[in-house]
């Protein structure tokens, strides 16, 4: 059975930068062998978690949308590429809203303990806030127990907008997958 990396957009714009280079990430993921799936939140509802504190007690979520779906996508990736644009330097309400929803999965057993995750922003500069919108997802993935992987030089991704003719982000964000790639390798 092959390993699964999702890629999740964290963008509300369909067809915006961040799903861009959800199109080019994929391709790569393929080519080193493995299984890409994706989760754009700009075609999804995740609210907000309201903090009732019904996963505490069980594994589900009382909200009513969306996120009841990608549950089960999270627990059965063996990585995550997750891409934000960056607002107000930090991540999308959208991507944060989907992040916070997670403590499900902590709640009951730590299921995305061991697994791998990497980070992309894309900014309106070069230094539009890219690394403090990575960082933000870093400790999403600290606080789950997740392996962190940058691009083997820096923090993952960073991108400027317009993606495709940004020659360097798109460098960094390839860099990115190809180390989380080859820090899957080591799992296989």
């Amino acid at each position: 059975m092959s390993m699964k990396i999702t890629c999740i957009s964290g963008s509300p714009n369909a067809g915006g930068n961040n799903e861009k280079l959800l199109d080019i990430v994929p391709r790569i993921i393929k080519d080193r062998g493995y299984d890409a799936d994706k989760i754009l939140l700009s075609k999804l509802n995740v609210e907000p978690c309201t903090d009732c504190g019904v996963c505490k007690k069980a594994k589900e979520c009382p909200i009513k949308d969306d996120m009841n779906d990608i549950y089960s996508t999270l627990e059965t990736s063996d990585a995550f590429i997750i891409t934000s644009p960056v607002f107000f330097g930090s991540m999308s309400a959208q991507l944060k809203a989907l992040l916070d929803r997670t403590i499900l999965l902590r709640r009951n057993g730590f299921l995305l303990k061991g697994k791998l995750g990497a980070a992309i922003a894309v900014g309106g500069s070069r230094n539009g806030g890219q690394e403090f919108t990575i960082q933000a997802i870093h400790s999403w993935m600290h606080i789950h127990g997740m392996i962190v992987v940058g691009d083997a030089a820096h923090f993952g991704g960073i991108a400027l907008k317009p993606v495709e003719s940004d020659e360097v982000g798109l460098k960094t964000v390839s860099d990115t997958v190809n180390m989380l790639c080859d820090t899957l390798s080591r799992f296989k």
